[in-house]
């Protein structure tokens, strides 16, 4: 049993190799469908170690092979399951081979060969899945490339969060140092950061700043839980970006939310150029914004998100359990609007606003077919095979959230699109929902429904 897969990516091999040795491609490659986290990468492909974290207290060991490391044609690593106490368990023997042919001066064949006695059937989604992405994350940092930006120093504030995990490890497979600014002490490619104070000399020799730290807004909206979303924004940002104009970085990309347009605008489409909304959180989204004309002369880009799609955080994350269950359904009539994006996408803004210069101000960081509340939740269970017949009524989301939390979260509606991406020829890898929400559970191949 086992699997052998091959694809065709358009970038020398050099190149194709290379990205697999930097530090971030483990976690870019691990799909987000799997109940595992990365505990460590390797150091080497030719002799290192890679864990990953199981449930259950066991841990996925895979040793690369010394004696198949042959760059840039050949790695190979050989798995052990092993349980708490590092003891091998026995279970999943498995060898990984990967090769990297040239088929010419910017075309790589890259095939992995897995000995194993897990069956292809169960093991093609993740291939699969791993081929788009390394394939999407060449993409990205080529159409970079060839508007001139190099290897860069970038410090991201919240980088151990959902999003910031994931650009890290992107910018780092592209060949860019990210320093990881914490709150507590700096370990290792990390510098301590005082939200209430920044150190005179946090940003020296950093080409980039990427804000994305604040307190998370789920929650039931009590005066103190709504302070600290206020409090984690505002003061912080304008701190961070006074920092930044003194340090002269090139640009200062703040995170912002979609929230800005207010909780129910209804079909109303909405762009970057729309009036702001009312309410908390178009309320804190603004002065949030605001907080970042501390930069000065220093480019400065905010980045409204909207929905995130990911199994591994978010909305998503709460929804899929509930889904699985046969419990999903659409929250009260089903008519608001979901503006949505899947988190490679939402990675692939961050990047832009680093290197493309035309941008600066707000940018809508959602993708082009915003979709009702009915529709996703109907393409979402038809991607997990699962019924949506249970709408949920209006004062279930007012119980957890409270009617404030409930109609500024829950039952929000917004038909945002993203027309300062879609003039500058911005590539979406997933504009449509159902093919995204594939991606993100591994159900892309052979499907009949």
């Amino acid at each position: 049993m086992g699997i052998e897969c091959s694809s065709v990516v358009a970038e020398p091999r050099a190149e194709v190799f290379a990205w697999h040795t930097r530090p971030g491609a483990f976690t870019r490659l691990a799909p987000p469908w799997q109940p595992v986290t990365v505990a460590s990468e390797a150091d080497s492909l030719a002799d290192g170690v890679a864990v990953l974290r199981l449930p259950g207290g066991l841990r996925w060991v895979a040793q690369h092979l010394a004696a198949d490391y042959d760059p840039p044609h050949r790695f190979a690593d050989r798995i052990t399951v092993r349980d708490i106490a590092s003891a091998p368990t026995g279970l999943l023997p498995w060898r990984h081979i990967h090769e990297f042919d040239e088929l010419g001066p910017d075309r790589t064949r890259v095939s992995d060969r897995v000995e194993t006695p897990v069956p292809a059937a169960v093991l093609r989604p993740m291939f699969d899945y791993r081929h788009r992405q390394l394939a999407d994350d060449l993409a990205a940092h080529r159409a970079a490339a060839e508007h001139g930006y190099g290897p860069a120093t970038i410090a991201i504030t919240g980088a151990s969060g959902l999003v910031g995990t994931a650009l890290a490890a992107f910018l780092t497979t592209g060949g860019h140092t990210v320093i990881r600014l914490v709150r507590g002490p700096a370990g290792p490619g990390q510098r301590r950061w005082d939200p209430a104070d920044p150190a005179p000399d946090l940003l020296d020799g950093v080409d980039a700043v990427i804000h994305l730290a604040g307190a998370s807004i789920a929650g039931r909206f009590t005066e103190a839980h709504k302070r600290a979303v206020a409090d984690s924004r505002i003061g912080p940002t304008e701190r961070l970006a006074a920092r930044a104009a003194e340090a002269r970085v090139r640009v200062f990309v703040g995170a912002s939310a979609v929230g800005y347009y207010g909780a129910d605008r209804g079909d109303e489409p909405l762009d970057e150029t729309s009036s702001p909304g009312s309410g908390f959180v178009a309320d804190v989204v603004q002065r949030w914004e605001r907080a970042t004309r501390a930069a000065g002369d220093v480019r400065t880009v905010t980045v409204r998100t909207g929905i995130v799609q990911s199994p591994r955080g978010g909305t998503l994350r709460l929804l899929r359990p509930l889904f699985t269950a046969g419990l999903g359904g659409r929250i009260g009539d089903g008519r608001g609007w979901l503006p949505w994006i899947g988190i490679d996408d939402l990675v692939d803004v961050y990047h832009r606003a680093l290197w493309d210069e035309s941008l600066s101000g707000p940018v809508d960081a959602v993708a082009p077919h915003p979709v009702r509340n009915s529709e996703y939740t109907a393409v979402l269970a038809r991607v997990l095979h699962r019924p949506a017949v249970l709408p949920v009524p209006s004062f279930g989301p007012e119980l957890l959230l409270g009617k404030e939390g409930a109609a500024e979260l829950a039952t929000a509606s917004q038909r945002v699109l993203p027309v300062r991406l879609q003039a500058a020829g911005h590539r979406f890898r997933t504009p449509e929902l159902e093919p995204a929400l594939r991606h993100l559970f591994g159900r892309t191949r052979h499907e009949n429904d």
